[in-house]
């Protein structure tokens, strides 16, 4: 016998109840721009975090050097006073509370990264992380250190004024691949807290 959903007023067989997206339990709401601003400041805060955590282990057990974030504070420190090209930034001069500029804003571009992949990916990575499409966005946000922060700190498009330019990017690419993992294992994490 076959039963006919379409002669049911809601399509749901007798004596079950249909959940509603009311009642769905997602560990991200979507109903919200505040909302929105949660999600990406969670995602991007972890990810980010992750990311660190990974460069603290490789830099421990590889002695791979990560990115000095007081430089970052340095270059971002003297923009007010219309510099923005530094050859290199290592001899201009620093600046007040550098570091903590530079730390600063490595977390605020992790949030506005996560914010850009949630605007990107479907709605329905919130409920159920996929990594593939984490991976390629994580690699993708390599392209702002390529084109954007390496030539205005004086190392040159993709580090190419470096003594080891492959290896720079190498290296690059390694730690934006690793945001990209922070941001499914930080869905995933909310996902699991939420129950």
């Amino acid at each position: 016998m076959m039963l006919d959903l379409k002669s049911t007023s809601s399509g749901i067989l007798p004596g079950m109840t249909q959940i509603g997206k009311e009642d769905q339990q997602m560990p991200f709401s979507e109903n919200s721009a505040l909302q929105t601003v949660l999600n990406a400041v969670l995602l991007g805060g972890g990810a980010t975090l992750f990311m660190d955590l990974v460069a603290v282990a490789r830099h421990r057990l590889f002695g791979v050097k990560g990115l000095e974030y007081a430089l970052v504070g340095r270059w971002l420190g003297h923009l007010p006073r219309g510099v923005l090209l530094h050859r290199p930034i290592s001899r201009s001069a620093p600046i007040w509370a550098e570091r903590a500029i530079g730390w600063g804003a490595h977390y605020a571009i992790g949030i506005m990264f996560a914010g850009l992949f949630l605007a990107i990916v479907p709605s329905t990575w919130l409920a159920a992380p996929a990594l593939w499409p984490s991976l390629a966005f994580g690699l993708g946000t390599v392209t702002v250190p390529f084109f954007l922060l390496q030539p205005c700190l004086g190392a040159g498009v993709a580090a190419s004024k470096t003594p080891h330019p492959w290896r720079a990017r190498y290296q690059s690419a390694i730690a934006h691949l690793t945001f990209g993992l922070g941001l499914w294992g930080t869905g995933w994490a909310a996902v699991l807290a939420a129950g």
